[in-house]
C-alpha cells in the first residue's frame, strides 16, 4: 500500500470530483442516492475518506461522521477543514484492512468507497471487506465502490493511444489487476471487479443486497463535451443518468459503481 499512499500524496484528490462537471456527476449522483437511502441521527464511519467530500456533506446535515483514510495529506486537508466547522469530527490516518481501533458494532453505515480497489491481494480484499462488517452494527449499511473490470481499458486506451496495447487489455480483462512494476502502469496498484463478482461477496457474508448504480456511467468518455454543456442541459443528463443508473447494463459500463447492503 506504500505505493498507493505516495500516488495519492502526489495528486489532488481535494479537486477530484469538484473541478468540473464531467466530474461533478459522480458526487451527484451518490448524494442523491445517500439522501434516499439513510435514516436520520446515524453514526457514520467514512473508511476511506479521501479529503472528505463525503464525510463533510453527511457532517453537515448533522451525521456523526468519523473520518479515516491511508494517505496522511488527506486526513490533514480534512483537520485543516475542520477548523472552520461548528462541529466535530474524529479523524485518524488509517490502513481500511485493520480497524481494530472501533470495537465490533460501532457505525450504523460504514462507507467503503475507495480502499477495496486498491488491494490487488483477495486476501487484503477480504480483510477489508470483514473489518468493515465487523464495525457495522446489525441492520446497518455498507457502501463498497468498485472499479469495473470491462470499462477501464477503453477508458484509458481513449485518454492515450500509448495504452492501446493488446497484453495490457488481456491482462486487465484476465486478472483485473494493474501493478505500479507494470510495463504500461496508468495509475498505480489497482484492482477491477465485475458486478457479478462484488454481489457474490455480498451474499457470500451474508449482506442483504439493497441498492447497485453506476456514479458516473460512460461521462468520462467524454468530459470535454459535458464541460461544455450549459447549466440545464448538465441538469438533464445528470437525471438521465440518475434514471439509468440501477441497470444492469450500466454497470458493467462506468467508470465508478457503488453497491449497497445490509448486514443481517
Amino acid at each position: 500500500m506504500n505505493y498507493v499512499v505516495e500516488s495519492y500524496e502526489n495528486y489532488r484528490e481535494e479537486d477530484r470530483l469538484t473541478t468540473n462537471n464531467a466530474r461533478k456527476i459522480e458526487f451527484i449522483t451518490t448524494i442523491r442516492i445517500l439522501n434516499e437511502i439513510l435514516g436520520e441521527n446515524l453514526k457514520i464511519l467514512d473508511c476511506a475518506a479521501g479529503t472528505g467530500i463525503y464525510s463533510f456533506y453527511l457532517a453537515d446535515r448533522g451525521y456523526n461522521v468519523t473520518a479515516t483514510d491511508i494517505t496522511p495529506r488527506h486526513i490533514e486537508i480534512i483537520n485543516n477543514e475542520l477548523k472552520s466547522k461548528s462541529y466535530k469530527m474524529d479523524t485518524a490516518v488509517l490502513d481500511a484492512t485493520d480497524m481494530s481501533i472501533f470495537p465490533d458494532n460501532s457505525f450504523d453505515v460504514v462507507l467503503n468507497m475507495g480502499p477495496f480497489y486498491h488491494l490487488t491481494d483477495e486476501n487484503q480484499r477480504e480483510k477489508c471487506f470483514s473489518e468493515s462488517l465487523r464495525v457495522l452494527k446489525k441492520g446497518g449499511l455498507i457502501f463498497t465502490a468498485y472499479i469495473p473490470r470491462y470499462f477501464i481499458f477503453q477508458y484509458v486506451a481513449l485518454s492515450d493511444k500509448k495504452y492501446i496495447d493488446s497484453n495490457l487489455a488481456e491482462q486487465l480483462i484476465t486478472t483485473g489487476i494493474l501493478k505500479h512494476t507494470d510495463e504500461k502502469c496508468f495509475w498505480t496498484d489497482t484492482y477491477y471487479s465485475t458486478d457479478k463478482e462484488m454481489e457474490k461477496l455480498y451474499l457470500d457474508n451474508n449482506v442483504k443486497i439493497i441498492d447497485h448504480f453506476a456514479q458516473d456511467g460512460l461521462t468520462p468518455l467524454f468530459a470535454d463535451k459535458i464541460d461544455s454543456w450549459k447549466d440545464d442541459e448538465f441538469k438533464i443528463w445528470c437525471d438521465y443518468h440518475y434514471s439509468i443508473c440501477r441497470e444492469k447494463s450500466i454497470l458493467g459500463a462506468s467508470n465508478h459503481v457503488i453497491i449497497i447492503g445490509e448486514k443481517i
